[in-house]
C-alpha cells in the first residue's frame, strides 16, 4: 500500500481533523511577477515592502471543461517549473461503503498493487525510474490518486500511461489483498491500546447513528477479513469513473496538452455515472459518555453537527472557529485552558465541513484527576463565547493573520491541485478563493457571533471522555502569567 502524498484524514482519530483536501483552510497561491519583468516569478515580499499592508496574492485562472466520458476538469497553467501536478477525486469514500465498512479504504490502498504484466514493485520502479511521484488516499467524502510528474513528453508520456493503467485498471492480486488486510486489521489491535481513538470511534457513532458517516473510514475488524477480490472490482467499477471523478490539472502544460491529459485519463477509467450523494444526518442525542480506560491523562472531545461545505455562513464560521480555538496560542480555548491554567498542552476546535453536515469539535487531554473540572471551563468558555462573541481586536488580528497566510500557504502547485480538485467536487464557483478572502475581511464582529449562534450551542454537545475513574481535583485558580509547566503531560 502506497504512502499517500497527503495525510489520510479518516477521522478515526484526533490528530485525522483536517480535510486538507476540503479546502478547510483555503488560500492563494503567491502573485506571479508580470512578464517581462526581471524579478523572479517566486519571490517573498519583504515586510518593508508591505508596510502594513496585505501580502500580494494573484488571480488563478481556472479552465474548466467535461470531457466526453463526463469527468470535470479544473486546469491552471503554470510554466515557472517544468513539472505538473495531477489529481483525481473521487466520490468514492467511506461513505459509499454501505454495507461493508472499509471496502472503500481497501479498494483504494490496492489501486497501484498491481496491473496486467506488473507488481508493485515494478509500478513502483516505473513511476521511480521516470522521476514521478504516485499518491493515493481514502477519506470519508473521497478517494484521491495523485500523480506529479516533469512535463517533458519523454517523461509525461510514459508516467501517465502508467497511471491510467493503476487508475483504471488494478489487478487486485490476492497475494496483495492478504497483506494489506493485515496491515489495517494490526492498526486496528493498536487503537485499542489508545484511548483517544477508542473516544474518537465512539463520538463518531453517537455523532452520527446510522448515518454513513458514522463508522470508521478503514472499516472494523469484523468487515475487513470477508471483503473479497469479486467486491473490489465491483466497488472500483462503479465508483472509478468518469462520471464520479474530477480530474484537477496545475503546471507547465497548454491546454491542448491538459485536454488530452484529461481524455486519456478519462477514457482509461470504467464507464459510468456519478454516484448518489450522501443524505443529511438527523440531530444526535445530546450528553456524555465515559469509556473507563487505564492511563494518566483523560481524553475530552466534545462535539456536534457543523455544516456542509457550501454553507453560506462557512467563512464567518473559519474565522469565529480561528479565534476560539482553530490556531495554537492566542486563541480562548488555548489561553484559558493552557496558558492561564496549565491544564493541558494543547485544546483545539475545528470545523470539518463535508458533503453533508460534518463535525464541529473541540479536543484536548488532560490530568485524570482534573479532567471533570477541565471539561466544564470548555464548556463555560464556549457558552460565554457564542454569547458575546469575539471582540473587535480579535476579529482584526484573525482577519491579519487570514491575509498573510493567504500567498504562503498556496504558493505551490500541489497544493493549488488540491483547492481545484476540492473546488471541484463541492461544486464550489472558480471564484471561490477570491470570494471567501474578500467575505472574511469584510465580517464584523455581530456577523461571527451571528453564524456561530446559529450552528452551535452548548447545551446540545455529544461528549466522550476516555481514561480512569478517580477522584477529582479542583482546578487551579487562572494566573495572569502564563504557567510555565502544564499539568497535563501527553501520552505517546
Amino acid at each position: 500500500m502506497s504512502k499517500p502524498t497527503t495525510p489520510r484524514t479518516h477521522l478515526t482519530g484526533l490528530g485525522a481533523l483536517v480535510l486538507a483536501l476540503a479546502l478547510a483552510s483555503p488560500v492563494h497561491a503567491e502573485s506571479s511577477t508580470p512578464a517581462g519583468a526581471a524579478k523572479p516569478t517566486n519571490t517573498l515580499q519583504s515586510l518593508a515592502e508591505l508596510d502594513g499592508k496585505a501580502p500580494s496574492h494573484r488571480t488563478l485562472n481556472i479552465q474548466t471543461w467535461n470531457t466526453s466520458e463526463g469527468a470535470r476538469v479544473l486546469f491552471v497553467e503554470a510554466h515557472e517549473l517544468p513539472m505538473f501536478d495531477l489529481r483525481l477525486t473521487f466520490a468514492a469514500g467511506s461513505s459509499h461503503d454501505d454495507a461493508t465498512p472499509g471496502i472503500a479504504a481497501l479498494t483504494n490502498a490496492m489501486l497501484n498493487e498491481g496491473v496486467a504484466g506488473k507488481d508493485v514493485s515494478a509500478i513502483a520502479a516505473g513511476f521511480e525510474g521516470l522521476g514521478a511521484d504516485f499518491g493515493n488516499g481514502a477519506y470519508r467524502d473521497m478517494a484521491v490518486a495523485s500523480l506529479r510528474s516533469l512535463s517533458a513528453a519523454d517523461k509525461r508520456t510514459p508516467a501517465l500511461k502508467l497511471f491510467a493503467e493503476v487508475v483504471g485498471a488494478p489487478s487486485f492480486p490476492e497475494d496483495a489483498l492478504v497483506r494489506i488486510k493485515n496491515q489495517i486489521l494490526a492498526g486496528f489491535e493498536y487503537q485499542k491500546q489508545n484511548p483517544g481513538k477508542l473516544a474518537s470511534q465512539q463520538l463518531f457513532e453517537r455523532l452520527y447513528g446510522k448515518h454513513p458517516y458514522a463508522h470508521p473510514s478503514d472499516g472494523t475488524a469484523e468487515s475487513i477479513p470477508p471483503i473479497t477480490i469479486a467486491q473490489l472490482r465491483a466497488f472500483h467499477a462503479r465508483a472509478y469513473t468518469p462520471g464520479n471523478t474530477v480530474i484537477a490539472l496545475v503546471g507547465d502544460l497548454s491546454r491542448s496538452e491538459a485536454e488530452a491529459i484529461a481524455t486519456q485519463v478519462s477514457s482509461a477509467l470504467p464507464k459510468g455515472p456519478a454516484l448518489a450523494k450522501v443524505e443529511a444526518p438527523a440531530e444526535p442525542k445530546a450528553g456524555a459518555s465515559h469509556i473507563d480506560f487505564p492511563s494518566k491523562q483523560t481524553h475530552l472531545l466534545l462535539a456536534q453537527l457543523g455544516i456542509d461545505r457550501d454553507d453560506p455562513d462557512y467563512a464567518a464560521l473559519s474565522l469565529g472557529n480561528q479565534i476560539l480555538g482553530g490556531g495554537s496560542f492566542g486563541t480562548r480555548l488555548m489561553s484559558e485552558v493552557r496558558e492561564k491554567r496549565g491544564l493541558t498542552y494543547g485544546v483545539y476546535s475545528t470545523f470539518v465541513p463535508m458533503q453533508a453536515r460534518g463535525p464541529f469539535m473541540i479536543n484536548l487531554q488532560t490530568r485524570a484527576e482534573l479532567s471533570e473540572g477541565t471539561l466544564k471551563l470548555v464548556q463555560d468558555l464556549l457558552r460565554d463565547y457564542l454569547k458575546t462573541g469575539p471582540t473587535q481586536q480579535e476579529l482584526d488580528d484573525a482577519k491579519r493573520e487570514l491575509a498573510g497566510s493567504f500567498p504562503l500557504a498556496n504558493a505551490s502547485n500541489a497544493s493549488i491541485v488540491g483547492q481545484l480538485g476540492a473546488i471541484g467536487f463541492y461544486n464550489l464557483p472558480l471564484t471561490y478563493l477570491e470570494d471567501y478572502m474578500r467575505e472574511s475581511q469584510q465580517l464584523t464582529v455581530e456577523q461571527v457571533r451571528a453564524a456561530l449562534n446559529r450552528h452551535l450551542s452548548a447545551d446540545k454537545l455529544v461528549i466522550v471522555t476516555a481514561g480512569p475513574k478517580v477522584a477529582q481535583q479542583p482546578l487551579p485558580p487562572p494566573l495572569d502569567k502564563p504557567s510555565e509547566q502544564p499539568l497535563g503531560v501527553p501520552e505517546h
